[in-house]
């Protein structure tokens, strides 16, 4: 079994190297890296970011989450959908009219350097947890299903798929991972769909029969509108949901790098709603895959294992057969690459842009400089990597959900201040809110806890930025200085 996964790997990796090398043998300089020449076709972006979006934690996550949630997931889904309009057509005219490189320069512009550094160092620090706990889960996936047997060491497995990675975006970065993108996310969908093809042959069902399957499970409950204390709320994961997609998209250099490749503002805003609208449908796919997981499990006196996050993975490697193993090898794969390799490319165009300014550099001292950065950024995610897997820790999706909770805070509470006020607060006092802000957040999810026995879900990034806009206020001077032409 280990031996096809491996193949599938090499081969998989084969493809995206020739990519790599058709798009960046003409150009490789920074302007390829950092925004693709700005030449991307729309349709193309909003396909590939599908894949990144998803991930390979999704794709193993959100089917198991049905066992214990049900597909209430979709109510924090819809709320993406109505977070990802917001950005389109508020954000993207922003970022667009003033030929922003990251977006983090529209804090420079609206209040300062210190404000902007600090905005950038909470997205190189949440999106490096943030991405390498997704690629973590892969890793782990692999290493059981491959390389243990063999006896290589996690850490080995790791340092492979990074260096993997690494080596089809050295070159022209973004420009290269708009169109590996496009592989990833067709792989994706298509493992999705043949796996969900399988399971319901396996069960000897038609498709009138799988509907009427997952319709009617125990499991097939989306809206909780009863239930105030509960984390699967409607309101507390819709609006969780509209916040989550606006800093984890239009607050995130990672997703905002694709959709300034883009040749025009029409065309990233296309681009940001058509993505919407296609999450919706395959995020509850993945939710009826879980509720035909767990049917199967069910009809075959199958023992699922604790951690929702193994349901798929057991399933699919020892109980659904061979075919399965291959569209699930090929499936997380897909997600895994796709969400990492952007990941690493905005990182290190974050700290070249943002905290090296090696715009102002001779360019072939900052080509030097960001393949540097590149590799450095590869590192840390190893490291990374190789921390959450000494962590053990139960439920990936969840936990990079509570991590951006606390680290893109700050950034919703700095965005929103400057769109809707023009308070100008004093800039060298801006580093010490945004630090403040999830340490104040964390003491209310405890007093809260512990007072009204009430728990905080997602809904602690709200309070975040909140506290955030609270503290931009108290530091702020009298108006005057705010230019109406941003």
């Amino acid at each position: 079994m280990g031996i096809y996964i491996l193949i599938i790997l090499l081969i998989y990796f084969g493809l995206l190297s020739l990519i790599s090398y058709t798009v960046s043998r003409k150009n490789n300089d920074n302007d390829a890296f950092f925004l693709g020449n700005r030449k991307s076709p729309w349709y193309i972006v909003a396909f590939g970011m599908i894949g990144s979006s998803i991930s390979g934690v999704s794709f193993v996550s959100v089917p198991g989450m049905t066992r214990g949630l049900d597909m209430t997931y979709m109510q924090m889904v819809l709320g993406f959908l109505l977070g990802y309009i917001i950005i389109a057509y508020v954000l993207l005219p922003l970022y667009y009219k003033l030929n922003l490189t990251t977006i983090y320069g529209y804090l420079e512009k609206r209040f300062g350097l210190r404000s902007y550094k600090t905005g950038a160092s909470f997205f190189i620090l949440s999106k490096t947890i943030g991405a390498a706990a997704r690629l973590y889960l892969v890793v782990l996936i692999l290493y059981k299903l491959v390389f243990e047997p063999w006896g290589i060491p996690f850490w080995v497995v790791a340092l492979g798929n990074i260096l993997l990675i690494w080596a089809y975006t050295y070159r022209s970065g973004i420009k290269t991972i708009v169109w590996t993108d496009t592989l990833q996310t067709f792989c994706l969908i298509s493992a999705l769909v043949l796996i969900i093809w399988q399971v319901i042959d396996k069960l000897d069902f038609n498709f009138a029969e799988t509907i009427q399957i997952v319709t009617n499970s125990e499991h097939s409950r989306i809206f909780v509108f009863e239930d105030w204390i509960s984390k699967q709320n409607f309101f507390k994961q819709f609006f969780s949901g509209v916040l989550i997609a606006i800093v984890m998209n239009g607050l995130d250099q990672d997703m905002m790098q694709k959709n300034l490749t883009c040749k025009t503002l029409k065309d990233a805003q296309k681009n940001m709603v058509s993505f919407g609208f296609f999450s919706v449908p395959i995020n509850y796919l993945f939710l009826a895959l879980g509720v035909l997981l767990l049917t199967f499990a069910s009809q075959m006196g199958i023992s699922l294992p604790e951690k929702s996050d193994e349901i798929l993975p057991v399933l699919a490697t020892q109980y659904l057969g061979f075919p399965v193993l291959v569209f699930f090898a090929i499936g997380i794969i897909a997600a895994a690459f796709s969400s990492a390799d952007s990941a690493l490319a905005s990182i290190t165009t974050s700290v070249c842009v943002d905290l090296l300014d090696i715009e102002k550099k001779n360019i072939e001292n900052s080509v030097k400089i960001r393949r540097k950065i590149h590799v450095l950024i590869s590192f840390i995610f190893l490291l990374v990597i190789v921390l959450i897997n000494y962590l053990n820790q139960d439920s990936i999706l969840n936990t990079i959900y509570k991590v951006a909770s606390y680290t893109y805070g700050p950034l919703l509470g700095l965005f929103f201040f400057g769109l809707f006020t023009k308070i100008n607060p004093r800039d060298k006092f801006v580093p010490m809110i945004c630090i403040s802000a999830p340490v104040l957040s964390f003491i209310l999810e405890v007093s809260l806890k512990q007072t009204f026995n009430y728990n905080v879900g997602n809904e602690i990034l709200l309070f975040n930025g909140l506290i955030t806009g609270l503290g931009l206020l108290l530091i702020s001077k009298k108006r005057g200085n705010y230019q109406d032409n941003l």
